[in-house]
């Protein structure tokens, strides 16, 4: 399933693999290495990781009930990539079917399994299965949150713009924007994760963010508080991923296991920002002005740097390495989907997209591709390489080309298709 849906839906008729019962997880604690079937949901292998052990981690994604085979061929962005890079770069192999019904590994097609790690799989073939990287992780790492209004905390807002990318990798502290509260302000939550004891965050938020004003013994006693200013936790990794989704620390494991589908029916609609240069003051104060005309916004501001900046921009077909600060995902969403509801919901999402493009990224303006925009662009029929480009740069900047050109090798036909599929480079 994708932001866009384009997993299930389309104008013109279409097939659909149901890869759900294609989820077994074979892990190999030696080797520190797991081969997932692409049809696992992310909560499937990280629950499959803690029952094997406290010192292994995958860096995934945060929503774990998203499928394996989309994340991970899309990219991975998550609370470990500042350490150990995105899902796709811990991916060693993999398994995939193509037009043909050959099923392919890295060795039999290197130039295959470069584009399935960031390039979007569904273009190329049937991802079957990844081999992937484990990763060491402390038995023992601390997450913590810290609550502000965003009209008096600029200056707060602005040092994390500046600093956050240039941290010791194993700290990472992504910022959340909404609306809300009694007195309908603009808050942001700093939402944290140190690869590490207590002991051993709290002098380095003295050296970088003494603003948070975080002492050891917050992460020692329960902050019940509704709205509270702070709160920390000294917790294993598998807790950290609860943290990250919004679930109870004290969640049973289980819980990653839920594939519960909600009985109420909720609607969003989501879009991406790269941003290389601080956003400057005239700049967050349109953000606080739009964000108080309209319920149900959020912005997730998500730090890079570390690891990403030892990467190509080749490396895989994700470009948005060195140079980039953070990723933006802007969302808004809605109950109640009427027309007039819905029109104009998306019609603010689009508003502040338009407005925040003298902050971000340009030539082209990126975006992830695991947050698909359709607005970007679409194919049409004589699904044109030429016309693709539009929206196909901003997803993988000069990788496009590379991608389209396996696409000719491996797909000529252009059988796997959609939307925002690669075309074959020869269109």
């Amino acid at each position: 399933m994708t932001m866009k849906g384009i997993s299930f839906l389309s104008e013109s008729p279409f097939v659909m693999l149901d890869l759900s019962n294609l989820n077994e997880i074979k892990i190999d604690l030696n080797e520190e290495t797991a081969w997932v079937q692409s049809g696992a949901t992310l909560g499937e292998l990280y629950y499959a990781i803690a029952k094997r052990s406290k010192v292994h981690g995958f860096p995934g994604g945060v929503c774990f009930s998203v499928g394996t085979g989309g994340l991970i061929s899309g990219g991975g962005l998550g609370a470990l990539t500042r350490k150990f890079g995105l899902a796709a770069d811990n991916v060693v192999d993999a398994r995939v079917m193509d037009v043909n019904g050959n099923i392919l590994d890295r060795e039999m097609n290197e130039d295959l399994f470069w584009t399935v790690r960031g390039g979007g799989g569904a273009s190329f073939g049937v991802i079957l299965a990844w081999k992937l990287k484990l990763v060491r992780v402390p038995e023992k790492v601390t997450i913590f949150s810290i609550h502000r209004k965003l009209n008096s905390s600029r200056d707060l807002l602005q040092k994390w713009e500046n600093i956050s990318h240039q941290l010791p990798e194993n700290l990472f502290i992504r910022l959340l924007i909404q609306n809300g509260g009694v007195e309908w302000q603009v808050e942001l939550f700093f939402q944290s994760q140190y690869l590490g004891p207590v002991d051993e965050l709290i002098p380095l938020l003295r050296q970088y963010f003494p603003e948070f004003n975080l002492e050891r013994n917050d992460c020692f006693q329960e902050n019940t508080t509704a709205g509270a200013v702070k709160r920390c936790y000294e917790v294993s990794w598998i807790q950290s991923a609860f943290y990250f989704y919004f679930r109870k620390i004290t969640s049973p494991l289980e819980v990653l296991l839920d594939k519960t589908i909600p009985t109420q029916k909720h609607y969003y609609k989501g879009t991406s920002d790269f941003v290389k240069t601080p956003i400057p003051e005239s700049g967050w104060e349109m953000i606080e002005r739009t964000f108080l005309e309209e319920a149900g916004l959020r912005m997730i501001l998500e730090t890079l740097g570390g690891k990403m900046n030892e990467i190509s921009e080749s490396e895989t077909p994700f470009p948005h390495r060195k140079w980039n600060l953070y990723n933006i995902q802007y969302t808004v969403g809605w109950s109640d989907n009427s027309e007039s509801i819905s029109s104009q919901k998306m019609a603010w999402l689009r508003k502040l997209y338009k407005e925040m493009e003298p902050y971000v990224a340009k030539s082209p303006r990126t975006a992830y591709l695991n947050y698909r925009d359709l607005d970007f662009g679409t194919n049409q029929e004589d699904y044109s390489y030429s016309k693709a480009k539009m929206w196909g740069e901003k997803y993988f900047n000069g990788n496009f080309e590379r991608l389209a050109k396996v696409k000719s090798k491996v797909d000529p036909n252009n059988f796997f298709k959609h939307e925002q599929s690669i075309p074959p480079y020869s269109y």
